[in-house]
């Protein structure tokens, strides 16, 4: 029964978010398969996850789990539901000084479980006008653990203004989630370059960038 709550839940979040945005998955370098992926992305909003994993064909859709803040995603028993029972978020907790578990095993662990993963290397939402912040070090740290693992880049356009921060009734808007090709780490790359690749790859994907 529990479980049928769950899966009654996951979809009518899928319709949702279909009908307040009618997004739309580009796939554009990279096939929606199977394989086993770190879906890398920009972060404006708390939705931004859900828009990714309700592009992403049903039968990869259960198979990726968003990687998310617990200080936000337990706050209430609501979105603890979603978060963590719906979505089945590795939920990791951001303040370093009050955290037991390590973020990148967290994922790791995920990973070697068989799951694919969502996650935002700026770390936190982007209210600024800056097309990005610059990466946390943990997608970094992923890719050496894991260098097998597929990277791709996302870019998801528009949400931010369908769900502005401190708004709580969404604006209706077309969005679109771009997926690129895939990237892996070079054996002998650095933090600071493969960070920047990885970067580059992603701001290539935004709109702004093939605008004249």
């Amino acid at each position: 029964m529990r479980e049928a709550g769950i899966s009654l839940a996951g979809t009518l979040i899928v319709v949702f978010a279909r009908f307040i945005t009618a997004v739309r998955g580009r796939w554009d370098g990279v096939a929606p398969t199977g394989e086993q992926r770190v879906y890398f992305a920009n972060h404006a909003s708390h939705g931004d996850f859900v828009l990714i994993w309700t592009v992403l064909p049903r039968r990869m859709r259960f198979a990726t789990r968003p990687v998310a803040g617990s200080d936000y995603w337990l706050k209430s028993s609501l979105r603890r539901f979603i978060g963590r029972d719906v979505f089945n978020a590795v939920l990791i907790d951001r303040d370093r000084e009050s955290r037991t578990s390590d973020p990148v095993v967290q994922m790791t662990e995920a990973l070697d479980a068989g799951s694919s993963l969502i996650v935002f290397p700026e770390g936190t939402r982007n209210t600024t006008d800056a097309r990005l912040l610059p990466f946390k070090s943990g997608l970094f740290h992923l890719a050496q653990a894991r260098p097998n693992v597929a990277l791709v880049p996302v870019w998801i356009d528009n949400l931010n203004r369908v769900m502005p921060k401190g708004e709580f009734v969404p604006v209706p808007l077309i969005c679109t989630v771009t997926f690129g090709a895939a990237l892996s780490i070079a054996s002998t790359e650095t933090k600071q370059d493969f960070l920047a690749r990885a970067e580059a790859a992603l701001l290539a994907l935004s709109p702004k960038a093939s605008a004249p």
